[in-house]
């Protein structure tokens, strides 16, 4: 590994007998060693935190989340935070007095998901706290970033910057969980935070393919979401020509072909048709319905509308063909959001380590703060690219240099 300075801020912390009770959490009392290895116990500890045993899933204030809460909060004051639970379910801690840096990440995971993607950031921001920084930090455990048990992400951290979702069930499961909805505006940022650094496994191949540690956040992608129905004609697949065929499927086949073709044609542009449900659905029947998804992203808006015009133009004109028919509508539009990476790039760079900018192709909760704060991230890499699976994982050593850029950026911070 890299001789990148991390040494001289790593250290163990005697702290004594763990203050926390519960046979669960296999405490040595012998103190807590703030390195890669502790990082990755701590994740895989919370994990075990489930509503289905034998696997990792544990949604918006779920059951599990109660437990998830003590462990993290006993982390939270063992390391010198002033911890508590906002009432949409963020856990959050605060160090130090004064205007302060907010580290953050999120305790939701997808249904059998790993043990990493948003832990590793909350776990990440107290172990830098551990180091006993020269300014205030805020560190917040987001309750929901997912979007799974209501279809609505950022629920915790779209409350910080004054947009809470208020959706009945939501409100609901505040009050289950034994929080309460009024205070829900109570949540919103303190105006002493300046700043919002967020660390995140990269969900992705690209930094293992440079063999990289990190990778620095410069955007978070755009995204369009449609949905198109494809109007043939169903007819017995036996005695219809092939030259008579209003085939709804075909037509659609033609057309994901199209927008595979412009994506790979447009430099940092994704496009899926990740689903299709085809009508009457029957193997000797030709199909006269298709509806099918469309999921477009890139860094620039200009590009990725661009890019989405060309496959609905495309679409139309491929069914116009066939003498078949085509609508769409919009599903989702979100803008990207651009970052400030110039803090990070040079922590990395500080630390010895390669400097390599990426777009995030996937939403996080840093797009949410960007609207009110300076927002930064960092992504550690993913071992084989995988992420939302239990075989999802990340390398010690990796977050020993993510412990290293982050003591860089707060030391950079408070300058």
């Amino acid at each position: 590994m890299v001789n990148n300075g991390y040494s001289a801020a790593k250290r163990t912390m005697m702290v004594g007998p763990f203050s926390c009770s519960g046979a669960s959490l296999h405490w040595s009392g012998q103190g807590v060693i703030l390195d890669g290895q502790e990082i990755i116990r701590r994740c895989r500890l919370l994990a075990e935190q489930t509503e289905e045993p034998g696997h990792i899933t544990r949604t918006y204030l779920s059951p599990p989340m109660h437990e998830v809460h003590r462990i993290v909060r006993c982390w939270m004051e063992d390391a010198g935070l002033t911890a508590y639970v906002d009432d949409v379910g963020n856990l959050r801690g605060v160090y130090g007095d004064g205007p302060r840096l907010m580290i953050a990440s999120h305790l939701d995971t997808v249904p059998h998901a790993g043990a990493f993607d948003g832990i590793l950031g909350v776990t990440i921001a107290i172990a830098l706290v551990e180091q006993r920084p020269p300014c205030s930090i805020e560190v917040a455990a987001f309750s929901e970033e997912e979007g799974v048990r209501f279809g609505v992400p950022f629920i915790g951290s779209r409350a910080l910057v004054g947009d809470p979702v208020m959706d009945a069930g939501v409100l609901a499961a505040i009050s289950h969980f034994g929080l309460d909805p009024a205070r829900i505006p109570e949540a919103v940022l303190d105006p002493e935070v300046k700043g919002y650094l967020e660390f995140h496994i990269e969900q992705g191949p690209v930094l293992e393919n440079l063999r990289a540690p990190v990778g620095v956040v410069e955007a978070i992608a755009g995204m369009s979401r449609w949905e198109l129905r494809f109007d043939g004609k169903a007819n017995h697949a036996g005695t219809t020509p092939m030259n008579l065929r209003r085939d709804a499927l075909a037509c659609a086949a033609e057309w994901i072909g199209l927008v595979e073709h412009v994506a790979q044609t447009t430099d940092g542009l994704v496009a899926t048709v990740g689903k299709i449900d085809v009508l009457p659905g029957a193997g000797n029947v030709i199909p006269g319905l298709v509806t099918a998804s469309l999921d477009v992203r890139h860094a620039l808006d200009e590009v990725r509308e661009r890019a989405l015009n060309v496959m609905l133009d495309g679409a139309e004109h491929i069914a116009r063909r066939r003498e078949l028919s085509v609508t769409g509508e919009s599903r989702l539009e979100q803008a990207a959001v651009a970052l400030d990476f110039e803090t990070v790039e040079e922590a990395v760079r500080c630390c010895g380590l390669p400097v390599h900018r990426m777009v995030s192709g996937a939403g996080h909760d840093a797009m949410i703060l960007a609207q009110k704060l300076p927002a930064a991230m960092l992504f550690v890499r993913s071992p084989g690219g995988i992420s939302h699976h239990p075989d999802e994982s990340v390398l010690a050593e990796d977050v020993d240099a993510a412990l290293a850029v982050g003591a860089h950026v707060i030391r950079m911070w408070t300058s």
